[in-house]
């Protein structure tokens, strides 16, 4: 494998990028190396491809890159939890989960074009994973039956890894259900391998045919550090726009890759200049493997803070938030001895808008580690406020 990917040469010709699942593939990874890592591939498994691991500074055991694709011994350090944000709860059919009112997510793959190696869904590149539905009769069923979805967002796994014609036969589909006005679809392939969009423009016309006016398809990608965003990268961002998507950005707060205030800042600033909003930055999850990659909330807020103030306005619309079991729970600031924190999305709807008044806790990793609470309100009723 040619680990000096040509990527202006493979922009304008249709060589699209060799995928690999065996770190005997990657000659940047001696042979000491790949014996130290086999425990950790045996547990959790390694895919990337020629286009992206070109971007790893091989010189550099430090590289960001490096570290969000090939695995580390640090994974396997005891650490937290296979499901960290109990998605099973709210599994309602077979590859369906609805969890706040207005949103479903459909799991329509179980593969991805790499495996980062701090991802929260571990379980379902599993044998014995069974989240993942490649029949969404069931699940299409269920959004029919309830007229308060208006978003679908289909994940996996990465539903741009599916063939065209099979992801364009879901888009179809859920168009026919009449109260859906968004489809999201979340994918890292534009960091990942943005030749899948810049050569297939079928799926660009299925863009074209299914983002309407009034009932657009968001493309929520997910570049972590600012080098991801390579020439190849802006142009199949472009063509989506083109092609009538919106896309947006969202990305977790990861030790070693992000952790930077100025990358950060980085990141936010080239995403707004090709359009791409940046949207979420989610404080990592604590899934099983994860310890290494964490960084406690307070920490990530400091950082994710910081390189606001470095951007210009249109770049520093992100919110920083916890993706936990109860909802969406933005951090909205904090003082020396007080987190404050707000539900933006909420299982419970009596949760929304939540505002939250937490004693600090320089160790907290996660809203469970917040115990002492200081103050809270919810949003009132309009009937309330006579």
């Amino acid at each position: 494998m040619n680990t000096t990917y040509d990527i202006q040469t493979a922009i304008g010709s249709t060589k699209n990028p060799i995928y690999v699942t065996s770190l005997d593939s990657v000659p940047g990874i001696g042979p000491e190396e790949r014996a130290r890592l086999a425990e950790v591939t045996d547990l959790f498994a390694f895919r990337a491809n020629d286009y992206y691991l070109s971007l790893i500074d091989w010189a550099d055991p430090a590289d960001p890159i490096r570290r969000l694709i090939v695995p580390t011994v640090e994974e396997l350090e005891p650490w937290g939890h296979l499901d960290p944000s109990s998605e099973h709860r709210f599994t309602r059919a077979p590859g369906l989960q609805h969890k706040y009112r207005e949103t479903a997510l459909l799991l329509v793959s179980d593969i991805c074009g790499g495996l980062c190696r701090y991802c929260f869904r571990k379980r379902l590149f599993t044998e014995d994973a069974r989240e993942v539905n490649k029949e969404i009769s069931a699940g299409l069923a269920y959004i029919r039956d309830h007229p308060e979805i208006t978003n679908v967002l289909l994940t996996g796994g990465d539903p741009l890894f599916l063939e065209t014609d099979r992801l364009l036969d879901i888009v179809r589909q859920i168009r026919e259900i009449e109260h859906v006005e968004i489809i999201r679809i979340g994918t890292k392939m534009p960091a990942y391998d943005p030749f899948r969009i810049i050569n297939d423009p079928a799926l660009l016309d299925m863009i074209r045919d299914y983002s309407m006016d009034e009932k657009r398809i968001y493309i929520m990608a997910q570049f972590n550090h600012p080098r991801e965003l390579t020439d190849a990268a802006c142009r199949a961002v472009a063509l989506l726009q083109e092609a009538g998507a919106v896309v947006m950005n969202q990305t977790p707060l990861i030790r070693g890759i992000n952790d930077d205030p100025e990358v950060l800042a980085a990141l936010f600033d080239k995403l707004s200049f090709i359009g791409a909003n940046p949207y979420y930055v989610f404080q990592c999850r604590p899934a099983v493997g994860n310890r290494t990659f964490a960084v406690p909330v307070e920490e990530s807020y400091r950082i994710f803070e910081q390189a606001r103030t470095i951007c210009s306005g249109l770049a520093k619309r992100a919110r920083f938030v916890i993706s936990h079991a109860t909802g969406k729970i933005e951090v909205l600031g904090k003082t020396d001895r007080y987190t404050y924190f707000k539900y933006n999305q909420a299982a419970d709807p009596e949760d929304l808008g939540r505002f939250m008044v937490y004693k600090s806790n320089p160790d907290a990793y996660w809203f469970d580690d917040y115990t002492e609470l200081v103050d809270e309100g919810r949003v009132r009723e309009p009937q309330d406020l006579l």
